[in-house]
């Protein structure tokens, strides 16, 4: 750990010297400079995850380490060292303050958190601790929470909530509902007929409605999914994915849109033949052709050429009107793992709570679609 901090010194000076002599004269081209420094700070950023999980399993006190009397603990002037060597690292540059967010390994380190108010949450750490939590993939940053741990407790609460909410009626047509409104919307608003996509869309729900759902179980099991919750696939799986693959799209991509020299009638069609090349490919490789990927992928075939145009096309509306719908997902799903938004009390305050946010935010997505 001493030689990995020693190794991020030189990182960073490596960096900051470098960015501060790109005008002096260094021979790069100004691609060759925003790729350099690009792998250079992806590097420094991998760097201190590493460094967070390392401190996570060698120096929290709640590591899995320390739960059993056969593994020695750690001296507590190591402990305290290594605090030390963190809290200054930590004040040395940016990226290692953003880092510092995760070295809270459990909310009860923090005085000012009372266990008393949050029973639900705590059953799920001492879930966590016992036996483990499933999950398909860290989301902590994105989320805006404390830690992994704080994030993985709390998708256990969320689940619980969903399964509560989804055993009702009611609930179950209000987001059949709001999903047809928002898709709809969508297309609407970009001069697409949406004709095609709702009826993928209904004939995926007609497939949900009478189906073996053990099948679909293991297709999702195989893409990672660990619960069958709306969080799980609709926000993981569907919605946060796709956030995340629009955020880094392939170079191939990029360049078209990019190119200046090109319309953006030739650029938005191409856009969409690239899309639905890889949605072609990816139904040939599937175990199932009328399983429920099989059906997502009919609605994502309508859906993805639009998102993917409005993220990444010059078309400035578009891309207001994606990035708006976008940030209203990821302002539900902050509120949902937010303390002060919910209640992590019990599973019907919880599920209230979320039920309260997710109808808002929808509300205010549809006002801003039906402009």
């Amino acid at each position: 750990m001493e030689a990995l901090e020693t190794a991020l010194g030189y990182w960073e000076d490596a960096l900051a010297a470098y960015t501060a002599g790109v005008t002096g004269g260094v021979a790069l081209t100004s691609q060759d400079e925003a790729e350099f420094t690009a792998l250079l700070q992806r590097v420094i950023d991998d760097a201190y995850s590493l460094q967070d999980q390392c401190e996570h399993l060698f120096l929290h006190q709640h590591s899995v380490l320390f739960r059993s009397s056969s593994v020695t603990p750690v001296p507590s002037d190591v402990a305290a060292e290594a605090s030390e060597r963190r809290t200054l690292t930590s004040a040395s540059s940016y990226e290692s303050f953003v880092s510092a967010s995760g070295d809270i390994a459990d909310l009860r380190d923090l005085e000012e958190f009372d266990e008393a108010q949050y029973p639900l949450y705590m059953a799920a750490l001492k879930q966590h601790e016992d036996g483990g939590i499933p999950y398909r993939d860290v989301r902590t940053d994105r989320v805006k929470c404390g830690s992994d741990v704080e994030y993985i407790c709390k998708v256990h609460c969320i689940r619980l909530a969903c399964q509560l909410l989804f055993g009702q009626e009611e609930t179950r047509q209000f987001f059949i509902d709001s999903g047809r409104q928002i898709i709809a919307g969508l297309l609407v608003r970009t001069d697409k007929d949406p004709k095609d996509v709702l009826l993928a869309y209904d004939e995926m729900l007609e497939f949900l409605s009478d189906c073996d759902w053990g099948a679909v179980e293991g297709e999702l099991q195989g893409r990672g999914v660990k619960a069958l919750t709306f969080y799980d696939i609709v926000l993981d799986f569907i919605l946060m994915d796709a956030f995340d693959d629009l955020e880094s799209p392939p170079s191939s991509v990029t360049a078209v849109v990019q190119n200046r020299w090109l319309s953006n009638g030739f650029k938005e069609s191409a856009l969409s033949t690239a899309v639905w090349s890889v949605l072609r490919a990816k139904r040939r490789m599937l175990k199932y052709q009328d399983g429920f990927i099989a059906h997502f992928y009919d609605v994502s075939e309508h859906l993805s050429p639009v998102l993917a145009w409005g993220f990444l096309g010059p078309d400035e509306n578009v891309k207001e009107l994606c990035t708006f719908f976008k940030d209203q997902i990821m302002g539900l799903l902050q509120e949902i793992f937010s303390f002060t938004s919910v209640r992590y009390t019990t599973v019907e305050e919880l599920a209230s709570d979320v039920m309260t946010v997710t109808k808002e935010r929808f509300e205010i997505i549809c006002k801003r679609l039906a402009l």
